[in-house]
């Protein structure tokens, strides 16, 4: 027989049991202020996977003694907009950033039901409500805030049987997303060897072969050249008209950048169009299409697009055209076969560079005919498109789960559903 439910009072919580109480979050929790040193207690990291260890490449500042103390069994949250979803209990002694929120229970309760609670979506949306600040990633909740967030109160044998439901459920829920994760980056290792194995090999079985003189490459059709980029390609760099006369970008042609590159490599709507002033007066670098480009800078240098219409993009992104002896659709495909290698040769300053003079260095195989070239490139496209099929689903899964596991977090935390 279902439970008796009443109004909880509070928007983000809904109807709770009838046996349930209303609280706030300063009646269950006082906060941990001491400053420490990292030297003497080590530093951690608040994450949406909970308190880890700070790992060696996180970002570090100089301020080692201006650290907040953390106990094992103490609840830190980033107070952050832009950390939402960043706290958890801690398995540890030490020392996290000032911008946390460090919280010790100060009452008879089950810290894992609230380590629940504190992870729920809704509770998330409450908490930055209560936040101030200017602009919305910087935006901050601080204690003062927090400890009058209202928070459900249940009995405390329901905390605990809320927390163990949730400890045992949602670590299948994780462990089946893990796997599907998993899947997913064998599928894209799977279309990276099937590109570089049509792209090296060709697609005609029991062909004749010869030593291409590149390691990487081994074995090619005899009939296949082995050159250089700089041979069959021209390269051009982007260009930025000037973002103060809004005359430039009022118009339908596409200006790329690197946000707009995505897995699948066709560039088709960038998120900013530049006009055709802008092109009429030269201020735009102005790209054929059927192009190859390439992103030559920033944290994702080495990443391939393709554009199948005249577009324009900016400095960050080589457009690289081909001559009459190469299909720029194949070129696109030995580009993404050597995507690993343009990233492993990319010059570093504070970000990985890789300029046209790089590229052009670049082995290149010329399968003998534009036919080849093209029957190659159909293969591809075909057996990717396969490959990508499934990715979508296996990321249909995820965003499936993930969403289930939030309804599901809610639900229990705020006795919508019972734990029998």
């Amino acid at each position: 027989m279902p439970r008796e439910m009443k109004d909880s009072g509070i928007a983000w919580i809904g109807k709770i049991p009838d046996s349930w109480n209303i609280g706030r979050i300063g009646h269950l929790y006082t906060e941990r202020k001491e400053k420490v040193s990292d030297t003497d207690f080590s530093p951690l990291s608040v994450t949406m996977k909970g308190i880890l260890p700070q790992l060696s490449t996180a970002a570090k500042t100089d301020a080692h003694d201006d650290r907040k103390l953390v106990r094992k069994g103490d609840f830190a949250i980033n107070s952050r907009s832009d950390r939402r979803g960043s706290c958890g209990i801690s398995s540890y002694d030490g020392s996290v950033s000032l911008i946390n929120t460090i919280l010790s229970p100060r009452s008879e309760m089950n810290p894992g039901y609230y380590n629940w609670l504190f992870h729920s979506t809704m509770f998330s949306d409450e908490f930055y409500k209560w936040g101030h600040g200017i602009v919305d990633d910087l935006w901050t909740t601080n204690w003062q805030d927090m400890k009058k967030i209202s928070v459900p109160l249940p009995p405390i044998q329901d905390q605990v049987k809320i927390a163990s439901f949730l400890d045992t459920e949602c670590a299948r829920i994780d462990a089946v997303m893990e796997q599907t994760h998993a899947s997913i980056e064998e599928y894209k290792k799977l279309k990276q060897s099937v590109i570089t194995q049509a792209i090296t090999k060709g697609i005609r079985p029991n062909r004749p072969m010869k030593d291409s003189g590149v390691d990487w490459i081994g074995e090619i059709p005899v009939e296949w050249d082995c050159t250089l980029l700089k041979r069959h390609c021209r390269f051009q760099t982007g260009s930025t008209p000037s973002t103060t006369n809004e005359q430039w970008f009022n118009g339908d042609l596409d200006w790329f950048t690197p946000s707009d590159f995505s897995d699948n490599y066709y560039l088709v709507n960038s998120t900013r169009k530049l006009s055709l002033l802008a092109k009429e007066e030269g201020v735009a670098t102005i790209i054929p299409q059927n192009t190859v480009m390439i992103i030559g800078i920033g944290g994702t240098a080495g990443k391939i697009g393709f554009t199948t219409q005249e577009c324009s993009c900016n400095q960050q992104i080589t457009a690289i055209s081909v001559d009459s002896y190469l299909y720029s659709k194949y070129l696109m495909y030995w580009m993404i076969a050597n995507t690993k290698r343009l990233k492993d040769t990319a010059l570093y300053t504070t970000l990985p560079i890789i300029n046209n003079q790089t590229i052009g260095e670049y082995s290149l195989l010329v399968p003998e005919s534009i036919e080849e070239q093209i029957k190659i490139s159909e293969y591809l496209d075909s057996k990717v498109e396969e490959i990508e099929k499934q990715i979508k689903k296996k990321e249909e899964l995820l965003s499936e789960m993930e969403t289930y596991k939030k309804s599901l977090i809610y639900e229990y935390v705020t006795g919508k559903k019972e734990v029998h």
